[in-house]
């Protein structure tokens, strides 16, 4: 009997497929089956993560007995040369769950193995339903099915689907199914409407497609990092499919084979970008009475650049001027000489641009030259002489870092410092010791006080504005009041050159709040002995200065019968390396000695190319929505900073730095800001802070040496409302290391100096000494010119990256899973095997766990083989770009309002008590999970102890008989036998199987804890 229902398969897509073709992708197509009926989507060339969004329709003999029938689904990679073809995978599908048109969701189903020896991997998502709307295809079943999805066929362009091959060449294939996969992924949006989310409909793709932030976009995890084979960028590369992920991208550097010069050895990692150069060196002879001040001014078009001031009688300006390429808008330039605040000119000179010299850098820079001037009729008998030079170059001049830009007209005067580019040097930091033994003969206030005894003698140390005490003197039997002893280590940072001084005094605590100095002494921090190791210093007698009175202030010094003094060891330790960032994302673990460094080990080369689609970050008169962007880079104590260009969404810096290094396990960071100090008008002043735009971080262990990365890096920013993306960095980055051995020898060193391990700190130690390492960096970076705020120290530096986020604490517990997960799915497939869901399996378990229980001295090989097969398994499907920040992984996509309003709150919270008391209850509910867990764990541990604890007598008797039998078992029986008997039983069929727990593990149930006497 015929229906008139039709069962249809709607094949979606795919993602993560296996490579089959030999170049690290596969050609896929999915093959259907149904009822002696077969049907087959196109091939996707070239794509680990295909998209068909085809419908393949089915004849129904009977709906009622649909439910005992099934639909296999294959998919296979198509070969180039033959028929021949490779499985990449299997979903069977039962249709007792079939549902009708209306109601169908797409499914994401596990591609499973075809037999023991399949390599296969991926999902598939697909959607069956019922439906009398749809008619089969007419034709053999072999040929490929069309989708009424598909591409629609342009006036211009010949497009056929037959037998899964296009007739398109293969470059306007992959432009065709690269504008198709677009396509097909946008979200339907209003018209007119296009930057506004939309939200999907029910029916789509859920296990595929989601949303992150802004926009909606495609899920792409396992497609950047994979790749196919050889160079390419390894999946999507379209920027309307995912808006987080990263991009490479093919910028003209100056070291490609057609466009190589003289400095492509020296700045080959960026852009070259042609400027005009003006050098106004002095002037002379110029025909005027009286005295005054003059300057020139060097015109371009609209640009207009002036001098400083100089005196008439010999002005000498010396400052060079430069105009990018794509400003210029004159055929020629000229330049003025002018008396002060007035508008008419004393000389003027120009230069035609066609006749301008080109200079490319190591050539000597152009020698500058005497030009007669011309006065307003155009004279050059009166008009003076200046002494200029004119020429081409590029970013790579000299004179580029302290030239005036163009595009920095409209910047005051004062803002005009803040443009330039600068590399900074963190100061050197060591970590200052002050062991306070003991102090003696601590004499009493003056005469008439009324204070009898030292209850609460303590000492404070105090360097810069790092202030510690130490505990209150215990009181001890062999001692009197007046000599106490503590025997504390207190640690500071310090930072060269030395110029503070360690204040110590001895304090007697006579109220709440109200301490009484009873002596002290400064030493001063240059002074104090270094150490490269962990030998003790000698300890030293200071004599204490008792001669200060509540506040501070020296008092007449009076002759004393006695003299107190305290017995101090101090060290500056140079063993350590002082960490003003967190170990997990450090940029330099050489301790502070030069004498302790080791070798170095490469070159880290970075060019910073620029960045597009930046977010407008302040509002400018007459201009609305501008950013002034710079960028900088940190790694190791070496800080750069780019130029800041003016008033662009786009800006091109195309500049080049490198770096020496020491460990390849190390990560630089880079962040883009923009400056709050160009606009006068916009509230720029002394206390300006600059806002943030985003951040990445490199780590140098994931770059392959000698080779150039070119990649846009997202750069995202968590607000209160959710993440957001700010723009995208355009860097290029290259590892060089001259000895391979040298960096493989790094690997199974320490990560950290050796007195780290020597003469441990405690944890509260080093993020107090890294917040203290902080403030030093980010005051003497402060009074840099131009300064590098502590806005930008902090956000470099995580300086937040400790306070409690509930955003945070998820993203942990999540990492934890993702940890645990191939133990679990191992432990999972054990279970399958041991339950004998797949007999063949388990068949072939049991032969391999009797040759190993034969032959135990092939179990440790075997364990290693296996594990060295499994990295050279997976070295073709290796990541090929560098990491980058991961919005899923942060879990910034699916955070909550109140969670991001909680951790973007300071510390104390500024929140309303009803707030407070919600976030309290929410985290008291987390934390009594967690007590429920930590319960579950120490009950089992008590039961362990309670076997042979006597708590339960009847237990521990029987535990001991038990214990005894086995002791007795064991020795009677061969160890191969009892391993080989207990592994036959565990893996016995589920027939001779019970469902009730072992004796063993109800005996473990049973045992007492000391739950039962918690309160």
């Amino acid at each position: 009997m015929n229906s008139k229902e039709k069962l249809v398969v709607e094949v979606v897509r795919a993602r993560n497929l296996m490579p089959k073709d030999g170049k690290g992708s596969s050609s896929a197509f999915v093959e259907v089956e149904f009822e002696n009926q077969r049907q087959r989507t196109q091939v996707k060339r070239k794509d680990l993560n295909p998209v068909w969004k085809e419908k393949l329709v089915f004849n129904v003999n009977d709906v009622a007995e649909l439910r005992y029938r099934a639909v296999e689904i294959n998919v296979f990679n198509e070969r180039k040369s033959g028929s021949n073809r490779n499985f990449l995978g299997k979903v069977r599908i039962s249709c007792s769950n079939i549902v009708r048109e209306v109601e169908e969701i797409a499914q994401l189903y596990t591609l499973e193995k075809r037999s023991l020896f399949s390599n296969v991997r991926g999902e598939i998502s697909l959607k069956l339903y019922l439906s009398t709307k749809e008619q089969t295809k007419k034709g053999n079943g072999n040929e490929a099915a069309t989708s009424s999805t598909f591409v629609k066929k342009p006036n211009n362009m010949h497009l056929q689907a037959t037998s899964g091959s296009f007739t398109l060449q293969p470059q306007q294939q992959q432009r065709q199914q690269q504008k198709q996969l677009t396509q097909d992924n946008k979200w339907p949006q209003p018209p007119r409407q296009q930057s506004k989310p939309v939200e999907p409909n029910p029916s789509e793709i859920k296990p595929v497609v989601f949303t992150t932030g802004p926009g909606p976009s495609i899920r792409t995890s396992n497609i950047v990092g994979v790749g196919g084979g050889g160079g390419g960028t390894g999946g999507f590369s379209s920027s309307g499919l995912n808006e987080f992920t990263l991009k490479e991208t093919s910028p003209h550097l100056g070291g490609e084979p057609t466009k190589k010069d003289k400095t492509s050895s020296t700045y080959d990692l960026v852009e070259q970008m042609m400027y005009l150069y003006v050098r106004v060196v002095k002037g002379r002879v110029f025909s005027i009475f009286g005295g005054g001040e003059v300057v020139a001014e060097v015109k371009l078009g609209n640009y207009r650049g002036l001098t400083k001031r100089a005196s008439l009688s010999n002005p000498e300006w010396n400052q060079v001027f430069a105009f990018s390429k794509d400003s210029i808008q004159s055929s020629m330039v000229e330049i003025f000489v002018k008396e002060n605040n007035k508008d008419d000119y004393l000389g003027r000179i120009w230069f035609d641009l066609n006749e301008v010299p080109k200079r490319v850098p190591p050539d000597s820079q152009l020698a500058p030259q005497w030009y007669r001037m011309e006065d307003k009729k155009g004279e050059k008998t009166k008009g003076g002489e200046v002494m200029v030079s004119v020429w081409f170059g590029t970013q790579t001049d000299e004179a580029f870092a302290e030239a005036w830009h163009s595009k920095s007209a409209n910047v005051h005067f004062d803002g005009i410092c803040s443009i330039k580019s600068k590399v900074y040097l963190s100061p050197k930091l060591w970590y200052l010791r002050v062991t306070i033994i003991e102090a003696q003969d601590i004499v009493p206030v003056e005469k008439g006080s009324t204070m009898a005894k030292f209850s609460e003698l303590s000492a404070k140390a105090q360097v810069g504005n790092q202030v510690l005490k130490t505990r209150v003197a215990p009181a001890m039997a062999n001692r009197t009041l007046s000599n106490p002893f503590w025997n504390e280590d207190l640690m500071f940072v310090v930072a060269e050159p030395f110029e503070d001084y360690l204040m110590l005094s001895v304090e007697n605590r006579i109220g709440p709040g109200r301490d009484n100095i009873l002596g002290r002494v400064l030493i001063p921090v240059k002074s104090i002995e270094r150490r490269l190791g962990d030998e003790p210093t000698v300890s030293k007698w200071f004599t204490l200065d008792t001669h200060y009175n509540n506040m501070g202030l020296t008092e007449p010094k009076v002759v004393t019968r006695f003299g107190s003094r305290i017995h101090l060891r101090l060290s500056l330790d140079g063993g350590y390396h002082v960490l003003d960032e967190s170990t997990m994302y450090s940029s330099d673990v050489r301790p502070t000695a030069k004498q302790l460094w080791k070798p170095q080990i490469g070159a880290l080369e970075m060019g910073i190319l620029g960045a597009t689609g930046l977010t407008s970050m302040k509002i400018k008169q007459g201009k609305g929505g501008s950013t002034d962007a710079y960028c900088v880079a940190k790694y190791g104590q070496k800080w750069v900073r780019t130029r800041t260009v003016i008033d662009s969404l786009a800006p091109k810096w195309n500049e080049q730095y490198s770096w020496e290094v020491f460990d390849p396990c190390t990560i630089i960071t880079i962040g883009v800001f923009d400056n709050s100090h160009t606009d006068k008008s916009a509230g720029a002043g002394v206390g300006a802070r600059d806002s943030l735009i985003g951040k990445i971080r490199i780590r140098l262990s994931t770059l392959e040496s000698n080779r150039v990365y070119t990649h846009s890096y997202p750069l995202l920013m968590l607000h209160t409302s959710g993440v957001k993306k700010m723009g995208e960095l355009h860097l290029a980055i290259r590892f060089t290391c001259a000895n391979m051995a040298n960096v493989l020898h790094m690997y199974p060193l320490p990560l950290l100096p050796r007195m780290h391990y020597v003469l441990p700190l405690s944890v509260n130690q080093l993020e107090s000494l890294r917040y203290q390492a902080m403030n030093v960096v980010a005051t003497r970076l402060s009074r840099a010119e131009p300064p590098l705020g502590r806005e930008v120290v902090e956000y470099m530096l995580d300086h937040g990256s400790h306070m409690w986020s509930m955003r945070r604490s998820k993203a942990n517990f999540f990492r934890i899973v993702s940890v645990l997960s191939t133990g679990i799915a191992l432990w999972k497939w054990v279970e399958s095997v041991r339950n004998w869901q797949k007999p063949v399996h388990t068949v072939l378990f049991v032969v391999f766990f009797l040759v190993l229980d034969i032959f135990p001295e092939l179990i440790l090989p075997f364990i290693f083989l296996c594990l060295s097969l499994t990295g050279l398994w997976r070295y073709p499907w290796r990541p090929r770009h560098p990491p980058h920040m991961d919005t899923r992984l942060s879990c910034a996509e699916t955070v909550y309002g109140d969670e991001l309003d909680e951790e973007f709150d300071t510390f104390p919270t500024r929140r309303s008590a009803d707030i407070v008391r919600v976030r309290y209850d929410r985290l008291r509910s987390v934390a009594g999970r967690i007590q429920s867990v930590v319960g579950d764990l120490a009950t089992q541990s008590e039961r362990l102890q309670a076997l042979l604890s006597w708590r339960d007598p009847r237990a521990t008797v029987l535990f001991m008989v038990v214990c005894l039998v086995v002791a007795v078992g064991f020795y009677a029986v061969p160890f191969r036998v009892v391993v080989g008997f207990w592994g036959l039983y565990a893996l016995r069929p589920p027939r001779f199987k019970s469902k009730l727990p072992s004796p063993a593990l109800s005996f473990f149930r049973r045992l007492p804890s000391k739950a039962d006497t918690l309160l």
